[in-house]
């Protein structure tokens, strides 16, 4: 008797992991892991972009994107080395620094061609692939310098011409009115300074002389501003203290002949807008995206959409021809892929020494040199 209770005992421990393997509590298990896979799978399916509900139900837009705007201050920020400029030259500047690519080649480009001066200059740089503000900067070498050198600041400046243009005149008419009243935007005998209605208008006093004002952009326009990230001051535009210098006028006589000269450019303040041969400039950079159009394309994403139609806007003004358009394979290596330049990848590469040669432009330590001519 006692040993068959032992073995009754041992029988029944045996037995319960069977009762543990049950057919029965395994088929709930996957069906409570099953259930848990198809909440999830419902959850993404709720949360995922417009795209899924675009492909059922064509009649329902998807939501738009939003773009990353910078502030009012922001961009007062960013104009700030260029704000008091001639009209023209900002002009240029802004139209130029959708093509950072070509704004490095031809700075350097204008390095190792130091020989080259007045029409000769003019000519070379009429057969280059460039866009025609980045031609038009050639005629003003410490400007193109400085865009190279500062090539984040440059970027940024592209992305913001192209995506708040109108926020980006804007910022620079605050940005007159804030050096005006600090005493440091006025009429001399190297420019004229004028009011229409509420714009301030700058030009040069001399229709055959360029002088680019030298000065601290954060500290001309009376409240200090922060400096930009990794600010490289350029020689020959930039100046310590609150106010503006001048130098010796760069004579752009040379250049009358070409479609990209001086007098091709300028600005319709009324419509904020750059003026190019009497029409609105349209960029037809690929570097960087309209995140408007994007947007108002609503998930209209056809092939090749952003590199021809990012930029246009509304199609009334003038194409600038080029015959390199976008990046450059192997120009530079500082861009990512969106178009925004690592902090300062180029500061430095650039040799000073030489100075700059152009149309009689600025020579390293001389200041610089005018050249004469009509427009």
């Amino acid at each position: 008797m006692h040993t068959r209770k032992k073995s009754v005992k041992f029988q029944n421990k045996s037995a319960s992991p069977k009762k543990s393997a049950d057919p029965g509590e395994f088929i709930v298990k996957s069906l409570k892991q099953s259930l848990a896979f198809l909440v999830m799978l419902s959850l993404v399916l709720a949360t995922a972009p417009g795209g899924f509900a675009y492909q059922t139900d064509e009649s329902k837009a998807s939501a738009p994107i939003q773009p990353t705007q910078q502030t009012p201050e922001q961009l007062q920020q960013l104009v700030a080395p260029i704000a008091l400029y001639p009209d023209a030259l900002v002009a240029q500047i802004l139209a130029a620094s959708t093509y950072p690519t070509e704004i490095v080649e031809a700075d350097r480009w204008i390095q190792q061609h130091p020989d080259l001066k007045g029409q000769q200059l003019g000519d070379e740089v009429d057969k280059q692939p460039w866009d025609p503000s980045v031609k038009a900067l050639t005629q003003f070498p410490s400007v193109l310098a400085n865009m190279d050198k500062n090539l984040s600041w440059t970027s940024s400046l592209g992305d913001a011409y192209v995506n708040q243009q109108q926020g980006v005149m804007d910022a620079v008419q605050v940005m007159r009115q804030r050096a005006q009243q600090a005493g440091n935007l006025k009429s001399t005998p190297q420019q004229k300074v004028t009011k229409q209605g509420q714009t301030i208008v700058v030009e040069p006093a001399d229709p055959d002389m360029v002088y680019v004002p030298a000065y601290d952009p954060w500290l001309v326009y009376g409240s200090p501003l922060s400096v930009w990230p990794g600010w490289y001051p350029v020689p020959g535009i930039f100046v310590g203290g609150p106010g503006i210098a001048f130098g010796v006028g760069f004579g752009i006589g040379y250049f009358g002949g070409f479609g990209w000269g001086w007098h091709h450019w300028g600005f319709d303040w009324h419509h904020r807008a750059v003026i190019y041969n009497h029409n609105t400039y349209i960029s037809h950079s690929r570097t960087f995206i309209n995140r408007n159009n994007f947007a108002r394309r609503s998930g209209d994403f056809h092939a090749g959409s952003a590199a021809t139609r990012g930029f246009a806007g509304t199609q009334h003004g003038f194409a600038a021809p080029h015959g390199q358009p976008g990046m450059h394979s192997g120009a530079f290596s500082g861009f990512d892929h969106g178009g925004i330049a690592r902090s300062n990848s180029f500061r430095g590469h650039s040799s000073f020494g030489g100075g700059f040669h152009g149309g009689g432009g600025f020579h390293g330590g001389g200041g610089f040199h005018g050249g004469g001519g009509r427009r």
